[in-house]
């Protein structure tokens, strides 16, 4: 603990030096070859003094933290004005986090640009010689995205599992914007480990209510009425593949002796969490969800499907898929670089404003390049907007993917089976969340753009 923080040290003026003995304490042993971290007493050169054992919470319990009493006394010398110097002088510079956010800005005031051009001048003109469209030999002559107007609502294919989807990765989002919210106003201390992700577990298990609601509501809206299934996978598949995934890790660091092997008691206390209070919360979001009338839309939807003409090479759906992930994670790989720093380097991660800002960046590139190649295939006739707006977004966790591959081979020294799969292991929970997470912020900013467009359009 920094010396002006100690109990019963006063500060008289920054040139006064302390002289004080200083009690330490350990948490974890790690190794940049392994990903496996073990407990301080694990190795017979490290044997703890007797003491006081502090309590972890829950957050350092699933990094792998034992906190225990120290051997070792620290006897220092130190200025009251130097105290945190030695955390400075560990933190990378801040002109890289600078030039990240300058970099993210310019993309979003690229996107911002394009897609003001679309709203201002395209669209503004589409409507309005839309508008002016009397006669019905003018009406039979349209053409562009109106031509779709009886088909932009048609219930999607697989409409259970978007509804899903979006149910969960609204739950992810609200997380992450809490989350980060609290540690910009600093109650999620850096000093204080663990805290950041106790309290993204609790936020999590909190959400179930809007991710009931929100999968229930759209789940309606597509017509669906099997709203028992729709209620159970809400609350069981995004949750169970990440349990499962994180099950089978803990087993391999059960084998492997390792302090990151989750406690069977604590185990226990995460499912009852999920099954308890999570699962309930999301029955409860669901029933009002159903409760409220199915989302009223501006166009009223033919009963025969509209065929979709053939599609040159950059409105098929995978290309605009694959083109439509590269902005988002553009804003992002600078601030992924020092996250997984944190993670795999064992290095602190304390710019939470930056995080937070590159947070609101990406949410907004999300959703204008979405929008963007939104208009572009109803202006090619194509009306299969809602799982293209989803995977759209969405595929910027597969540039995360990749990137993770990279920093695997070309940062880490790891060795050894169980350090892999770990890695990759938690790399796939991670990537599934970044997958929910930005495909909900592309389906929604879609859901608002066509809502918006056809309802100031005139339709016989």
């Amino acid at each position: 603990a920094p010396l002006g923080s100690i109990p019963g040290i006063k500060k008289k003026n920054s040139n006064l030096v302390f002289s004080a003995e200083i009690e330490l304490f350990v948490n974890r042993l790690d190794s940049v070859e392994s990903v496996l971290p073990y407990e301080y007493t694990a190795f017979d050169f490290c044997q703890a003094s007797e003491g006081k054992r502090p309590s972890e919470n829950l957050g350092q319990v699933l990094f792998g933290e034992r906190i225990e009493p120290s051997p070792y006394k620290e006897d220092k010398n130190i200025r009251w004005a130097s105290r945190w110097d030695y955390i400075l002088e560990s933190m990378p510079h801040t002109h890289i986090q600078w030039f990240s956010i300058m970099n993210s800005l310019v993309i979003v005031l690229f996107l911002s640009g394009m897609v003001a051009m679309i709203m201002l001048r395209t669209l503004h003109k589409d409507i309005a010689r839309y508008n002016q469209m009397d006669s019905t030999e003018d009406a039979q002559e349209e053409f562009g995205w109106k031509l779709v107007h009886g088909d932009i609502f048609r219930p999607p294919r697989k409409g259970m599992l978007l509804s899903v989807f979006l149910g969960s990765g609204t739950q992810i989002l609200i997380m992450t914007f809490v989350t980060l919210f609290f540690a910009c106003l600093g109650f999620l201390s850096p000093a204080n480990r663990g805290a950041l992700m106790t309290c993204a577990v609790v936020l999590w298990v909190l959400l179930g209510t809007p991710a009931g609601y929100v999968a229930a509501r759209f789940y309606k809206s597509f017509g669906g009425e099997k709203w028992k299934t729709n209620v159970l996978l809400t609350s069981f598949l995004c949750p169970g593949i990440v349990f499962a995934d994180f099950f089978i890790m803990n087993l391999i660091l059960w084998g492997e002796g390792s302090s990151a092997a989750i406690p069977f008691g604590t185990l226990v206390a995460i499912l009852a969490l999920w099954f308890c209070i999570s699962v309930p919360l999301t029955f409860i979001g669901a029933y009002f969800g159903f409760k409220k009338n199915a989302i009223e839309h501006p166009v009223r939807t033919n009963q025969i499907p509209r065929q979709i003409p053939e599609q040159s090479f950059y409105t098929k759906p995978l290309p605009g898929i694959i083109m439509g992930g590269i902005l988002p994670f553009g804003c992002i790989f600078i601030q992924l670089f020092f996250i997984l720093n944190s993670i795999w380097s064992h290095q602190m991660y304390y710019m939470f404003g930056f995080l937070f800002l590159v947070f609101i960046i990406l949410v907004i590139t999300c959703s204008e390049a979405t929008i963007l190649l939104c208009y572009f295939h109803l202006c090619a006739e194509d009306y299969h907007w809602q799982w293209r707006s989803f995977l759209t977004s969405g595929f910027t966790a597969v540039y995360f993917l990749i990137y993770a591959i990279h920093y695997f081979f070309s940062k880490l020294q790891i060795t050894g089976t169980a350090s892999t799969i770990l890695y990759f292991g938690y790399t796939m929970i991670m990537v599934l969340i970044f997958f929910l997470f930005t495909g909900t912020i592309g389906f929604f900013a879609c859901f608002w753009f066509v809502t918006k467009i056809y309802s100031v359009v005139k339709v016989d």
